[in-house]
């Protein structure tokens, strides 16, 4: 019995000069005592172990494990390294708590064992977010396979992914999906087979497509309302705000992928892409064959652009077609029944403060702007010419507005063709010109 209560005594007197350096943030301690085997069944033994852990700093480190080993024989002291510099104090944090979740969150945890996200401050990405985002537009994501057959024979098969963006049954799509591109006229691929996540399947009809920004419009007819997607906005986005990929690659359905947004405008021609200027959303979400047609997601469960194309050679280099530029897309299908772009034949380059103090240090005769858009170079015959744009003109005012992207020109032409546009130019030496264009629509085939 003596031998038995003397630990005991000497783990209290340990544990009060623990308790006596912890109040003033120096230490940290945990008492596990229990019946020596360690299963914490209260079992009665001869020997009784008490084993103690402290975190504290360096000098108190040693002074107290001098004082464990001669007043704690059989027991233990586990001492850690101090967390914090002297001085500063440390939590009182024991090892095996920290890797349970706190009891202050344990009132957060619902039946199912989902976490409680109704007290999250705005803009917080908790373990559900993007789950609820893919949750928001996964029963929308359709599998879209278009087959070629001739006698019974399967020529060939396309695989690609869509979203339902009305109940009326209105879907989104690449163009590449369903439409052959390689002839000068885009031809059907063959029949269209729309494929749900609930496994209902549906012949579609391929309403519109356009080539240059490879985005389709797909048809199927329900006799009853079909889930669908929110539309979202694509100029909210920001490099490194996060998103969701869904498709069905390899017509493996209800996949999702998330990534970050890595570019909130890639142009085509820093792909290599010629023709007419696009430009894309670029992100790390990893996609594959069959991904083509399906939505990027923001964490609000909205619809931020259409995936279309990956760079095979490497990883993390995805890109998507902007909502914004969809939506504009559908307009003209619905108003012209194809896209419409008026065509200047100026080669074009924003301007910013460094390109513009770079060009003067080139030639002193440059003109004198903070913005504005240069013409290199002026298309022989097209509307520019004719007009009187020269190859060095600045653009810094088109129908009255100023002028500080190519993104705004396109803007405001929208879909005008064959109406005069007064345009307002700065040359060398500050010479400033009023010039009128009238824009002629883009043939396809540029």
């Amino acid at each position: 019995m003596l031998r038995a209560a003397r630990p005991r005594r000497a783990g209290a007197l340990l544990l009060a000069a623990a308790a006596a350096a912890s109040s003033s943030g120096a230490l940290a301690y945990d008492l596990r005592g229990g019946d020596g085997d360690g299963d914490g069944d209260g079992e009665a033994f001869s020997t009784t172990t008490t084993a103690v852990r402290i975190s504290a700093s360096s000098p108190l480190r040693r002074a107290l494990s001098s004082a464990a080993s001669g007043i704690l024989p059989g027991g233990s002291a586990h001492l850690l390294p101090s967390p914090l510099p002297l001085g500063e104090g440390f939590p009182t944090q024991n090892s095996f708590a920290s890797a349970s979740v706190p009891p202050t969150n344990l009132s957060n945890q619902s039946s199912d064992g989902n976490s409680d996200d109704s007290k999250c401050c705005p803009g917080c990405i908790n373990r559900n977010t993007i789950a609820k985002a893919a949750a928001a537009v996964g029963p929308a994501v359709v599998n879209i396979s278009s087959t070629q057959e001739t006698h019974g024979w399967v020529l060939e098969k396309s695989i690609g992914s869509g979203t339902i963006i009305d109940p009326d049954g209105t879907i989104l799509t690449c163009a590449h999906v369903v439409l052959d591109f390689q002839s000068t006229k885009p031809i059907l691929r063959g029949k269209v087979s729309v494929t749900l996540q609930d496994g209902r399947e549906f012949e579609g009809t391929v309403l519109n497509a356009d080539r240059h920004s490879d985005i389709a419009v797909v048809k199927i007819k329900s006799k009853t309302p079909l889930p669908s997607a929110n539309l979202g906005s694509s100029s909210k986005l920001r490099p490194g705000d996060w998103v969701v990929a869904l498709g069905c690659p390899l017509s493996l359905q209800n996949t999702v992928t998330a990534g970050i947004v890595s570019c909130v405008d890639r142009k085509s021609s820093d792909l290599g892409l010629g023709g007419i200027r696009r430009e894309y959303l670029q992100t790390d979400c990893a996609i594959n064959k069959g991904n083509s047609g399906g939505p990027l997601v923001n964490l609000d469960g909205e619809i931020v652009g259409v995936n279309v194309m990956k760079v095979w050679a490497a990883d993390g280099l995805s890109f998507a077609v902007p909502i914004d530029s969809i939506v504009k897309i559908v307009e003209n299908f619905k108003k012209n029944g194809r896209v419409v772009r008026p065509w200047l034949g100026l080669k074009m380059l924003d301007l910013n403060p460094m390109i513009i103090a770079q060009l003067k240090e080139r030639s002193s005769s440059f003109p004198d702007v903070k913005n504005g858009v240069l013409v290199p170079m002026v298309t022989p015959g097209s509307p520019a010419e004719h007009a009187g744009f020269r190859p060095g003109d600045v653009v810094v005012e088109f129908d009255g507005k100023l002028v500080e992207s190519i993104k705004k020109i396109i803007d405001i032409m929208g879909d005008k063709v064959g109406v005069p546009f007064k345009v307002l130019v700065k040359r060398a030496n500050n010479v400033t010109v009023s010039l009128t264009v009238i824009p002629e629509e883009a043939d396809s085939s540029r």
